[in-house]
Formats: structure tokens, sequence, C-alpha cells
């Protein structure tokens, strides 16, 4: 009995034994001990040479038939810049967007009729630094790429972004394709060239400056403000206008205020020969305006507001100040601005 309880043991470890092996046989990646194989990442895609094919905003540009902005890409020699390693944000006009921007000026038949320097400017206005998708833009102003000479002075550009149902820039140019991410960031096909702002710009873009926008077209003063400058505009958003209105029984708009009086309160609101920033601002600094009169800058605690001629006071809004254009500098504020109205000043 004995003999066979032993081989009965034997027999089931050399079954065991044999089970082992076969289940090693049917799985080869098993590996005790040793080195767990890890698969190789999915390969970067290459050319019929074997190099690695890139999809930079050129590439993007190229592949998807927007060549005429590679072209001004070329011209403006921003091609480094836009194939680099630093990751951007591009709005990408069409092909029919930059034939509207030639369309839009008699001495322009192709790109090379543009100066190469304003070419440049134009261009760096679509970009933002860094990757900014759709879903992260907000309604308010942006620091543009492009750059304006003030005084000797090299300015960034602001760029004002109205988020709603579409996407808006500068008030003119609409995104129709957003989010293509490519290597360097993310483009963002918009149907018109942004141009370069001048003051008038963002008084139209902004519907926080809307009643301004009348009032300006009212007393003819668009022209002025479209001048080579500089200027530094305070401007009084929408409450501030419709508060003067209602000051007065016989107003329900600019059209209702007398002519002399409406140009008199716009052009107080506007400092010629002067791009004052809002670190420019000091207490009581005294400045004249294109009106003739002056304006009294106050300082407390960090926050700014204008004493007017009239006595009156006025608070710079501090979300709305340094509104760069090419022709000069816009602060909000939330009051109009009255000069001394009654005949006794010069």
């Amino acid at each position: 009995m004995e003999i066979i309880l032993r081989n009965a043991k034997l027999s089931l470890v050399a079954l065991l034994l044999c089970f082992g092996f076969i289940a090693c046989d049917d799985n080869d990646d098993f590996n005790p001990g040793g080195q767990t194989e890890v698969p190789d990442p999915d390969p970067e895609p290459t050319d019929d040479d074997g190099a690695v094919e890139s999809n930079n905003i050129l590439d993007f540009a190229a592949a998807n038939g927007y060549t005429v902005f590679v072209e001004a890409a070329e011209a403006a020699e921003l091609t480094g810049a836009l194939t680099g390693d630093d990751e951007l944000t591009i709005f990408m006009p069409t092909n029919d967007a930059f034939q509207a921007l030639l369309d839009s000026n008699e001495d322009w038949s192709a790109l090379g009729d543009i100066p190469a320097d304003v070419l440049e400017q134009v261009l760096m206005n679509h970009v933002q630094s860094g990757t900014i998708m759709s879903g992260d833009l907000e309604t308010g102003y942006y620091t543009s790429m492009a750059q304006t000479d003030i005084g000797g002075e090299m300015m960034d550009l602001s760029l004002y972004i109205n988020v709603g149902d579409d996407v808006m820039l500068n008030g003119v140019s609409t995104v129709t394709d957003p989010d293509n991410e490519v290597d360097n960031g993310v483009v963002h096909v918009v149907d018109q060239v942004i141009g370069l702002p001048d003051l008038t710009t963002f008084a139209t873009a902004d519907p926080n400056f809307s009643l301004l926008a009348e009032a300006l077209t009212e007393a003819d003063l668009v022209g002025a403000l479209q001048a080579e400058g500089p200027f530094t505009v305070f401007a009084p958003t929408d409450d501030a206008f419709q508060a003067l209105l209602d000051s007065n029984d016989d107003w329900t708009s600019a059209a209702d205020i007398d002519d002399d009086v409406l140009t008199a309160v716009l052009t107080y609101h506007v400092i010629a020969e002067n791009n004052y920033l809002s670190g420019d601002l000091s207490d009581g600094l005294a400045v004249t305006t294109l009106q003739g009169q002056d304006l009294t800058i106050n300082e407390a605690d960090g926050d700014f507001s204008i004493t007017d001629a009239a006595g009156g006071m006025s608070d710079i809004l501090e979300d709305f100040v340094d509104i760069q254009a090419t022709n000069g500098v816009i602060h909000a504020i939330d009051t109009v601005l009255m000069p001394d109205l009654s005949g006794d000043s010069e």
C-alpha cells in the first residue's frame, strides 16, 4: 500500500510539472523575475524619405489651401517665427479675406504692393502668444503681438475679442473654423483680415462705447480721431452717456444735444499729442484737452479719478485702461466729463 501511495504522489507531481511547462509554452510573454517588455509608442508620421513630418502653422496653411497667408508670411519675413518652437495662437485669414484687403486700397493689387513693415504688423495683429483654444476666449481686450511707434517707443496694440454666438475680432473679423491644433499652437480661421486699429476701431467694436460712437459721428469727429495723433481719450461708457442724456428732459440721443455743446463735451475727453498710459498718470496731474480747458487727475490708494472744469468727478475704470491703438490710447470712465460751458472761460 505504501508503494502505491508513493507512486500516486510521484504521478501527481509529474502531472503538475507537465501542466506548468505547457502553460509556459502557451504564454511566451510570461517572464518571472525578468523585465516586462513594453510595446513601442506609435511612431511619428514620416514622409517617403523617412523624415518626421511637421504640422506647424505654415504647414497647416499650405495643406488646407490658405496659400495667401503663406505668401504673406514669406513677404513679411515671418516664416521663422511661425514655424519655430514658440507656441502661438493664430487667427488665420482666408484667401478671400486677403483679396478683400487688397481691394480696399486702390494702390494694392498684390501683396508686394503693401509695405513690408505694414504687412508684418498686420499679420502680427493676428497672433497671440501661447495656445488659446476657442473655449478659453473671453470678451475683452487682449494684447496683440503687433506694435505701433508712438513717439519713438514701440507700443503693443490691443485686440478686442467679442465672444457671443460667434467670436468676433475688432468688430470686423469672425472666426469660422476654430481649434485647429498644430505642432506650435492652434489656428482659428477668420473671414476678414484684422486691420491695424485706430481709436475709432475700438469705439465701434466695443458695445460698451456704442453711444460714444454715435456721438462722435453726430459731431463729425470720427475723422479727427483717425488722425496721426497721438491722443489720449477718456472714453465714457454707455452707462455714463445715458446718465448724461437722462440729466436733460430734452435729450434722448446725441442728436438732441446742441452741436457746439456736443463738440465741446467730446473734445474735452481728448488729450492731444500725448499717449498717457495708466502708469503715466499721477495725483494732481493737470492735462490740457483738445477742447482747450484742463482736466485734473486724482489718485487714492491706487485708484484714479478725474476732476473736470465743472467740478464733477469721474472714475477711471481699472479693467478698461491702456487700450492701445495705432494713434493713441483709451481709458474708460464712468461719468461724462463736462467743461465749463458758461462762456466765461477761454
